[in-house]
């Protein structure tokens, strides 16, 4: 269904520079990746849990991951195309409410989703 999705933060020219002097650099890039994921965080708002799961992940080498570890991450962060719900099981049916009314139906056609790219967005705000 979903996945997680992440953003790479590379240190820049200075940074990696500095990245063997006390750790500087190291914490410089650890910074911008904490904005980086608070912005994610203000970005995808609107997307139920999704803020609790975004994190800053370890420093890998010289690069640090924003995560966002929602199983919806994927589906939110790229959008889907229009599709089909159906039951999981044969013969089963869907439940959902609609203005308070409580409906049945053996398929759905989902009109899909454009996407809030709130991880992209927030590297490039934080740029």
């Amino acid at each position: 269904m979903g996945g997680l999705v992440a953003v790479n933060l590379r240190p820049n020219g200075f940074q990696s520079l500095l990245y063997g002097i006390g750790g500087a650099g190291r914490r410089m890039l650890e910074r911008k990746a904490e904005r980086v994921a608070a912005r994610a965080r203000l970005n995808s708002a609107g997307n139920g849990s999704i803020p609790e799961g975004i994190i800053v992940g370890p420093v890998v080498g010289k690069d640090v991951q924003v995560i966002s570890t929602n199983p919806h991450s994927l589906l939110v962060h790229n959008g889907s195309p229009r599709h089909e719900i159906r039951p999981r099981r044969a013969g089963g049916k869907l439940r959902f409410v609609v203005n308070g009314r409580v409906v049945y139906a053996r398929v759905v056609n989902h009109p899909g989703y454009k996407g809030n790219p709130f991880l992209t967005d927030a590297l490039r705000d934080v740029r």
